[in-house]
């Protein structure tokens, strides 16, 4: 591991360098910051006026090593937004430390963004979800956190945020319901759903028993991911959305033959991309509509 225990292995001033080293680069002054999920990473590709670091040439950066996560960091313009993307995230079974898998929100909120969008590929524990749907994340369940394994553990850093914030309102229902409306317009109703996400740490899929625990316990989908980023998002005052799109049914039944694999989830990912990134596209253009990133 990158970090003994709990205590933070990225201080204040690996951030403020990290930012100030891209700023330093890029004219953008993004507003608005995509994490792309697991073969996702082409929602950056329609944004105009781009500039492109990849993560290794970022000081203090981590290196994504996961199949569909390119690890490119890309600046741009969409529908007159000024937005930055990450192709790619980082995740706790890589062996990162969860400061290093949640460094990119806090050098987001340094560089000015108000609003994140994460996205990711997870697996439907809802009976009602079929593959390829999108679901809107309207909560979560962290289980990485009941254990300890949590990106706020540790000395609170004030410049961030509170040393106990609220998690019960961490996606914002003004994007949720902006989300549905479009996916209204879009013809999107059918396969477009709200859900709770819950994260394990993987990189193992669920055994059976589990997965039916996770159901017990309210849980739509599952992966292995997204969730740190939210809640540093969130301790950082910043106004969070997430879609999850549903690549694969995870077994509750011992009869089923069906096995889950990465690259089944990539080639789901890939069908479904262009409709998924309608929707961001579409959320970002009207993001406007919705008040400040305090609003949830």
């Amino acid at each position: 591991m990158h970090t003994k225990g709990n205590q933070c292995c990225c201080s204040f001033e690996d951030y403020k360098y990290t930012t100030e080293w891209l700023l330093s680069r890029t004219r953008h002054r993004p507003k608005i910051a995509v994490i792309c999920g697991s073969g996702l990473g082409l929602l950056a590709d329609s944004a105009t006026d781009q500039q492109s670091f990849l993560y290794k040439d970022i000081p203090n950066f981590p290196m994504s090593t996961v199949p569909g996560h390119e690890g490119c960091l890309v600046f741009g313009n969409l529908n007159d937004k000024t937005c930055v993307f990450m192709q790619g995230r980082f995740h706790l079974y890589e062996g990162y430390s969860l400061c290093k898998v949640t460094f990119p929100v806090r050098i987001f909120k340094l560089m000015g963004v108000e609003t994140i969008i994460v996205t990711n590929a997870s697996g439907g524990l809802c009976q009602d979800f079929k593959v390829g749907d999108i679901m809107i994340i309207k909560d979560h369940i962290n289980l990485p956190g009941f254990a300890g394994q949590h990106p706020l553990c540790g000395p609170n850093d004030e410049r961030f945020g509170i040393r106990f914030p609220c998690m019960s309102d961490a996606y914002s229902k003004e994007l949720r319901k902006l989300a549905l409306d479009i996916s209204a317009e879009l013809g999107y109703s059918d396969f477009v759903r709200e859900g709770v996400y819950c994260m394990v740490s993987g990189p193992n899929f669920e055994t059976i028993a589990e997965a039916r625990m996770l159901h017990i316990l309210g849980s739509d989908s599952v992966g292995m991911s997204t969730i740190p980023e939210v809640t540093v998002a969130k301790h950082c005052g910043l106004r969070v959305f997430g879609l999850s799109l549903i690549t694969n049914k995870v077994s509750l039944d011992y009869s089923r033959e069906e096995k889950v694999n990465h690259e089944e989830v990539l080639q789901i990912s890939k069908t479904r991309a262009e409709m998924l990134h309608n929707v961001v596209n579409t959320l970002i253009a009207k993001s406007d509509q919705i008040d400040g990133p305090n609003s949830n």
